[in-house]
């Protein structure tokens, strides 16, 4: 007698299609601004706290991997924007098959944005 788990169905298929993995990066990407929040919020509190050590945070950003996190930054809000209106569309919405195309010109849009505002900043 096989037991299968109600939690992780025997056929995982559904993983392969489209709308599974974009609901996937948009938690993925929210995870990650989450993360970015701090950092964030301690520029701030260094603006509060003086010119001196804000412009020392200011210079620490200059550095190429911080500008290339900063791309990234601006794509996962691309993303995440891009994910947070489709739910609202399948939530308020009908839904039709051309939308699977959709999800992946919008992630390849968003992709797009973050390359340029990288390329641009560097």
């Amino acid at each position: 007698m096989t037991v299968t788990s109600p939690i992780r169905p025997r056929n995982a298929a559904y993983r392969r299609d489209a709308l599974w993995l974009a609901a996937l990066i948009h938690r993925v990407s929210g995870i990650l601004l989450a993360c970015f929040l701090p950092l964030h919020f301690l520029a701030l509190g260094l603006a509060l706290e003086g010119e001196a050590k804000l412009g020392q945070f200011l210079k620490f950003g200059e550095q190429p991997a911080i500008k290339i996190a900063e791309g990234v930054l601006v794509g996962l809000l691309a993303v995440h924007l891009r994910g947070g209106l489709r739910i609202l569309a399948v939530e308020f919405g009908s839904w039709r098959p051309t939308q699977r195309r959709l999800v992946w010109a919008s992630f390849a849009a968003a992709t797009a944005l973050g390359l340029l505002f990288l390329i641009r900043i560097i």
